[in-house]
């Protein structure tokens, strides 16, 4: 798995989620439910589309690490480089 497959992962599964959205325009700095205007419910459904994608587990204390597009990139990175 390449370094820039979090990324485009991360963007796919939140087209997905808001397709209404231009993922190409977001802060990725910013909070992802502020910046896609997405629910308690639809985070849940993300992590866990990743979670399935990258066959890894995320635990439910990790959620805020997930909490922007920057910090998602950088989480998911880890967790493949330590899997």
């Amino acid at each position: 798995m390449s370094a820039t497959e979090p990324r485009a992962v991360l963007i796919e599964e939140l087209g997905r989620i808001a397709p209404d959205v231009d993922v190409a325009s977001i802060d990725e700095s910013a909070d992802l439910r502020e910046e896609f205007d997405i629910d308690s419910m639809d985070f849940l459904n993300l992590v866990t589309a990743l979670a399935k994608r990258f066959a890894i587990p995320v635990p439910e204390a990790d959620y805020p690490r997930l909490a922007s597009f920057t910090e998602a990139v950088a989480y998911l990175g880890e967790k493949m480089a330590a899997g």
